[in-house]
């Protein structure tokens, strides 16, 4: 037996799966934040022109929402690949789609250059961008979390995670030095650098995967011969109460983030009378407080379990969203940036854990398809509505009490679904099974293959 066998898959193969992970996440937020903030500023005008201004940003926006129309079938597609031909393929595949998709944004011809055939190519590059995301994160989450040694695998999920901050700040420095632009020089070429710029990091990213191994796990599952037919359809019959609760789960942590990071410019604006320049300065050093966080979180999940941290993380966003919101009407600098912290802290433990707690909620042969279906059906239900949600109950109540509610509703939810959802105990998984289920040839003393 090797020392792979004994303590889980080298270390090296551990840190390229980490980092692999974390740049995919990186990207994906990259993408989503460079996408969202050219959608408000540049895209109305060189995309969707019209005698209405106004209408134009409408239809500017509405790309940046069709990407996540596209995310639950990629799920599906690349959750059924990484179930039936492997991770570190299907991981290739999401990243290298997911790349090119949003590099090709950056060479896309204009309106006045080709006409109705410019906002058409801008879906068809969203629609692929949303499509590979589908499968990247849970894919690249279960790449890391199978590759870590047991009781490490809180910590080292949760570094996953941490590609989110990293991401969204990446995405907002790189924007915000190409607004320093002239416009003709923003409208000409200006706004095409971040796009561009993410090739920089996919290429990263696919250079790590490439040299990655198989998950140790996917690899016990084609031993025992375990591998479905149709990964999706078992999910349902089997796991699909599972994949209503993760789904259910992540709604704390999605409507926070992004009610904190999207939101909270508009309700700058509508809200506090302030500028999006002020809420920007308040928000990107608080961003900071998820990157230092989220690894906590993911230390105290590996010493007092994943599950308890994500209760606890989930039953603070009850309770803090208040005190967020009530910080943000002092107008004060310092007071807002605590708001901000306050949530945020909270926002670290629910999320932290997600990556561990989530991903052995399923078993391995079907670990692929419902994370990733669970995952992209909570992130449409708490990321993409909830801006529309708070922006109707800002303009109904007229203040922010009823914004805080509905917060605290999701996390409710959150809370609940996590008493519910339980991992997968060590010993139905292929890779964790007990000494019967492992034969030695009496001959040779030679460990047989897992049955």
């Amino acid at each position: 037996m090797t020392a792979t066998d004994v303590h889980g898959p080298g270390r090296d193969q551990s840190t390229r799966a980490l980092v692999a992970g974390w740049i995919g996440t990186t990207v994906e937020y990259y993408d989503f934040s460079i996408y969202g903030l050219a959608s408000s500023v540049v895209f109305a005008k060189l995309f969707f022109p019209t005698s209405d201004p106004v209408t134009g940003t409408l239809l500017s926006l509405s790309t940046f929402a069709i990407g996540f129309l596209a995310r639950p079938i990629g799920a599906v597609v690349f959750g059924h690949f990484g179930d039936r031909l492997g991770r570190k393929s299907t991981l290739v595949a999401t990243l290298g789609l997911m790349g090119i998709a949003t590099f090709a944004v950056g060479l896309l011809p204009t309106y006045r250059q080709v006409g109705i055939a410019a906002p058409i190519l801008l879906i068809v590059a969203r629609l692929a961008q949303g499509f590979s995301v589908g499968g990247e994160y849970g894919g690249a989450v279960l790449m890391t979390i199978e590759h870590a040694e047991r009781g490490k695998r809180g910590f080292r999920g949760s570094l996953i995670n941490t590609g989110t901050s990293a991401g969204l700040l990446l995405a907002n420095l790189v924007f915000l030095g190409v607004l320093q632009l002239p416009d003709d020089q923003l409208h000409s070429w200006g706004w095409r650098i971040p796009f561009l710029l993410s090739a920089v990091l996919v290429g990263v990213g696919l250079f790590v995967r490439l040299s990655l191994d198989e998950s140790p796990e996917f690899e016990a599952v084609k031993a025992r011969n375990a591998v479905d037919r149709l990964p999706v359809v078992e999910v349902f019959r089997e796991c699909g109460g599972r994949v209503a609760l993760m789904a259910a789960g992540i709604l704390s942590a999605g409507v926070a983030f992004t009610l904190a990071t999207v939101y909270s410019l508009e309700y700058a604006r509508t809200g506090l009378d302030l500028d999006k320049d002020t809420m920007i300065a308040v928000l990107l050093p608080a961003t900071l407080v998820i990157i230092v966080c989220v690894p906590l979180a993911g230390k105290l999940a590996d010493r007092f379990g994943n599950r308890t941290v994500f209760i606890a993380g989930a039953a603070s966003l009850i309770v803090l969203p208040f005190a967020w919101l009530a910080l943000l009407q002092t107008r004060n600098y310092g007071l807002m940036l605590l708001g901000f912290t306050l949530l945020f802290i909270g926002y670290s433990a629910n999320y932290g854990v997600v990556p561990a707690y989530f991903s052995q909620v399923f078993p391995a042969r079907l670990r692929f398809t419902g994370m990733s279906i669970g995952f992209t059906v909570g992130l449409i239900a708490g990321n993409a509505f909830s801006p529309d949600i708070a922006t109707y109950l800002l303009h109904t109540t007229g203040g922010w009490v009823g914004i805080a509610v509905y917060m605290a509703a999701m996390s409710a939810v959150s809370v609940v679904a996590g008493l519910f959802l339980r991992e997968v105990d060590d010993t139905t998984e292929p890779s964790r099974a007990p000494a019967p289920h492992v034969a030695a040839d009496s001959d040779t003393g030679d460990t047989a293959r897992v049955r």
